[in-house]
């Protein structure tokens, strides 16, 4: 019987909250069992008070990165866990899975340590594969079984008591922000949108203090007076907490496609290079995706997005008609 896992996920936040299902059915399957994870900094707020994680373990990749990695190495090899799963592909988590001194040891096979893991998944994205989710729990299938568990993260008590002022009024959020430029629904195409929406609902934009510039600048450029600018003011959870509540939540493909389905939120998401068959789309119950009616033969152009259009058009974004927007409020 496994009493002792740590599950490692040292990537961004999308694919954090992606990973979340592995702790919900190693939870299901081993009650009374401790569950730690392994984050990168900057992300272990999303954990908060969760009811199924032990201990958080933190890599700090900022500074001293090597020499943070080789202490956390020793530390996890002083936690004697039964089982590791690891859910990054990168050498430097494979090294800590390989040397963690776990009995059982899982991991992607595209991991260059994998050859040191009791249990090797072969990791393929293709259109009209799996989802990003059941490709992790593959990893702890042999441990369970072949049933699929959702997303879920746990906004805390203080989350929803500071949330609630926001609460009032029938709202929106919007998070038109991306790490990626073509993964971006333009602003132009932000502000046609919302020019048109009913003034009766209140848009809050959400987004990191990096996207507040760009949501401030969709505001003063569209003649729509009922917002307010909440990019870098609110932390992962409380964003969660907004998003469960609102009539309806528009995002890129990006992190927050990722938080609304963790609270099972409703969502439309705008797919504008990338394409869902990736594996990567919106899991809430009542989930929208919008992407362009054009047979475009340059999209997808790749898994993740780029700095600019290879093609200089851009016609995967542009060509998105604000009505298939609109018409999810109706």
């Amino acid at each position: 019987m496994v009493k002792k896992f740590l599950v490692i996920q040292t990537a961004s936040i999308g694919d954090v909250i992606l990973a979340t299902p592995v702790l919900e059915k190693l939870h299901a399957f081993f009650p009374e069992a401790q569950i730690d994870v392994l984050l990168k900094k900057g992300n272990e707020s999303l954990f908060e008070a969760h009811p199924f994680i032990s201990k958080l373990l933190i890599w700090d990749k900022s500074h001293k990165k090597y020499k943070n990695l080789l202490g956390l190495l020793f530390a996890i090899r002083d936690e004697n866990y039964d089982a590791l799963i690891n859910i990054q592909r990168f050498a430097t988590s494979g090294l800590l899975t390989a040397f963690s001194g776990a009995e059982y040891k899982a991991g992607f096979n595209k991991n260059p340590f994998s050859i040191f893991f009791n249990k090797r998944v072969r990791h393929t994205i293709k259109q009209g594969n799996k989802h990003e989710t059941e490709r992790n729990l593959e990893l702890i299938k042999d441990l369970t079984d072949e049933t699929n568990y959702p997303v879920r993260l746990y906004p805390t008590q203080a989350d929803e008591a500071m949330m609630s002022q926001y609460k009032t009024v029938k709202y929106i959020t919007i998070s038109p922000a991306s790490l990626w430029f073509t993964k971006q629904y333009p602003a132009e195409k932000w502000v046609e949108f919302i020019n048109e929406i009913d003034p009766a609902y209140r848009i809050y934009f959400l987004g990191s203090k990096n996207d507040a510039e760009i949501c401030e600048r969709i505001i003063s450029e569209s003649s729509y007076n009922n917002s307010m600018n909440l990019a870098g003011k609110l932390r992962f959870l409380e964003s969660a907490s907004l998003m469960k509540n609102a009539i309806m939540n528009f995002v890129n493909d990006s992190a927050p496609m990722h938080l609304a389905s963790a609270v099972n939120a409703p969502v439309t998401a705008i797919f504008c290079s990338t394409v869902p068959a990736f594996g990567f789309g919106p899991l809430s119950e009542k989930s929208h995706v919008v992407e362009t009616r054009l047979p475009l033969d340059c999209r997808p152009c790749g898994l993740h997005g780029f700095n600019k259009c290879p093609e200089r058009h851009f016609k995967c974004a542009l060509t998105i008609d604000k009505k298939e927007l609109l018409n999810q409020l109706k």
